[in-house]
């Protein structure tokens, strides 16, 4: 499978909202180096599948509006909105933010993201 053929499938998967499925696509060696409105952060893997775990229980449903992936070898580019519904609100779609992200992948596994997102 390419590297972009995995970021893809990472997506289409919904990994980004359950850790029991995200635990297949990273790598146990994953660091993600984040930088946010709010700063920088940087995950490995515990971190982030803490943090899916986080967003799992925090909104009733969630989708990603991908508008381009590039791929270059073993890196992919992937640039994103993330929508959400509260469970306070679940008839109302919110941005939860405008992602840009790098994937490297090794062994088949994502390895190393660079991240960088902006609230909506």
């Amino acid at each position: 499978m390419s590297a972009k053929e995995l970021v893809a499938e990472y997506y289409n998967s919904e990994a980004y909202r359950n850790p029991d499925i995200m635990k297949k696509f990273i790598h146990d060696e994953l660091v993600l180096q984040w930088h946010s409105s709010k700063g920088y952060l940087q995950l490995e893997k515990s971190d982030l599948l803490a943090l899916v775990a986080e967003l799992f229980k925090s909104y009733s449903s969630s989708r990603l509006d991908i508008t381009h992936m590039i791929a270059e070898a073993e890196k992919v580019t992937v640039r994103y909105t993330h929508y959400v519904h509260a469970f306070e609100n679940p008839d109302e779609e919110m941005i939860l933010a405008h992602f840009v992200v790098i994937w490297e992948v090794k062994d088949n596994k994502l390895y190393k993201g660079y991240l960088m997102s902006q609230l909506g």
